[in-house]
């Protein structure tokens, strides 16, 4: 990121503005907000600054601004429409170490002003580092929309109460739970619907049962997706944003990991071929042992949980510990990476069915139904096949299918990186072992892949070969 967001503390403290027309009126104004004393130089004021010299406290210097003018000021914003001025005053400020905000000139300053959402004590900003202002006040009108004025009052709500619900409630982790409770459910509602006497009472009530109420740990086994992060169901996200632990594997894209709550505890269990950072095993204990602590705990896991996830025997062992779980499914690798690439699993002119296989059973073989597969009319979907190409299309041929019937290698689908190969069973094992491709990849059989040309709509220029 090009500028770290942070919020400072300007109440009483000194901040200087050279300028006095209508643009520093307006940084005036936010100064003002901020409860700083503030201090304007120009050589004429405008009536726009004028007009808020009592109501701001502001000690205006009719004069011409110097390089001794920033000692003794915590901020400092040049807002004047001189540029040797204004560089000047960036200059003096950056000599001093003091914070600097030149209008309209992100290379001379040392932090911008972002769109501000107040809803104080609630604030909210957004930036983007001085390159689209106009794209940023833009965003700022979206977020005023979910964000009402009430969500101030209930801050405030919590603010009196947060030194009780602390004492009661010693451990950081239920604290959170707590009042993710109280922000997300009547006594919010109650805020927002214009009576705070009753959100107050029911607080009140809910520290009196939290005296003897244990938090129980819950698992959330969630399916990330084929990859791309905005896939994701909205449940998906809800639940990633209040989880206390993610347990994740290869298959889950950084990108979506960073969805998750920023302070949550990350634990990696790997799960790539024959290279496993945690037998699946000790991944369902695992999952078991985190939620007896009283930790939500969230298990993504690549495409949908419940298709060749092993979701199933994970559930099985909370089940049989009596762990509370939910599971939210998510887009299965073979409907996002086949849409991704143009490649209909159904076609009323190529295919009336469509079957989905594993390329390695338990014991890594490959010993698939091969009389069924090779079938005539069908999409045949082989998740983790990479490895086993070669056997699978020999297979499929040595039980009756064409040498010419179409194939696809999909690499990385519904991603920037997507790339998709297409041959046919003869050809695309040879194909393969001339590129580099590694996993994650999804293969599709079947004459449908010979509408990947004409329906290519995602990315196409990187996925012609």
């Amino acid at each position: 990121m090009d500028y770290f967001p942070v919020f400072v503390k300007l109440k009483n403290q000194k901040c200087l503005v050279i300028g006095a027309g209508e643009i520093a009126a307006r940084k005036i104004d936010l100064l003002a907000r901020a409860g700083a004393n503030i201090t304007v130089i120009a050589n004429k004021f405008s009536h726009h600054v004028s007009n808020i010299e009592h109501s701001c406290h502001l000690t205006l210097l009719q004069k011409s601004f110097t390089t001794t003018d920033v000692c003794g000021f915590k901020l400092v914003i040049s807002a004047t429409d001189n540029k040797e001025t204004n560089m000047l005053v960036a200059k003096s400020a950056e000599e001093q170490n003091i914070l600097v905000n030149v209008v309209d000139s992100p290379d001379l300053c040392s932090f911008i002003f972002p769109a501000i959402i107040d809803r104080s004590p609630i604030i909210a900003a957004v930036s983007s580092g001085g390159s689209a202002p106009v794209l940023a006040r833009l965003l700022r009108a979206k977020i005023e929309t979910i964000i009402p004025p009430a969500y101030g009052r209930l801050a405030h709500l919590a603010e009196r109460y947060r030194d009780d619900v602390k004492k009661l409630i010693k451990e950081p982790s239920q604290r959170r739970i707590f009042w993710e409770n109280i922000f997300q459910g009547s006594i919010a509602e109650s805020v927002f619907a214009g009576n705070d006497e009753s959100a107050e009472k029911q607080l009140q009530q809910s520290l009196i049962k939290q005296k003897d109420t244990v938090t129980q740990g819950e698992v959330y086994l969630i399916g990330a997706g084929p990859g791309a992060p905005d896939l994701l169901t909205f449940r998906a996200l809800r639940l990633m944003q209040q989880a206390d632990v993610v347990v994740y594997d290869h298959l889950v894209s950084p990108e979506i990991i960073d969805l998750a709550r920023r302070d949550s505890e990350k634990i990696y269990v790997g799960k790539q071929r024959d290279q496993h950072t945690l037998p699946q095993e000790s991944i369902n204990t695992l999952l078991a042992d985190l939620a007896k602590t009283g930790k939500r705990v969230v298990r993504l896991k690549g495409g949908d949980p419940f298709i060749f996830g092993r979701g199933g025997e994970e559930i099985e062992t909370l089940m049989q510990q009596g762990i509370s779980f939910q599971v939210v499914p998510g887009i299965t690798a073979a409907s996002g990476c086949s849409t991704y690439a143009g490649i209909p699993l159904t076609h009323r002119d190529h295919a009336q069915s469509c079957t989905f296989v594993t390329g390695h059973l338990k014991d890594n073989s490959v010993n698939l139904n091969w009389t069924q597969l090779a079938e005539p009319n069908q999409t045949i979907v082989i998740y983790m096949g990479l490895v086993g190409l070669e056997k699978i299309c020999q297979s499929l041929i040595a039980h009756g299918s064409p040498k010419d019937l179409p194939i696809a290698m999909i690499q990385k689908g519904t991603t920037v990186n997507q790339r998709v190969i297409t041959g046919t069973l003869e050809t695309l094992p040879c194909t393969i072992n001339e590129l580099n491709i590694k996993p994650p990849t999804l293969i599709i059989i079947g004459t449908v892949v010979t509408l990947h040309d004409k329906l290519n709509w995602f990315n196409k220029k990187h996925n012609d070969h």
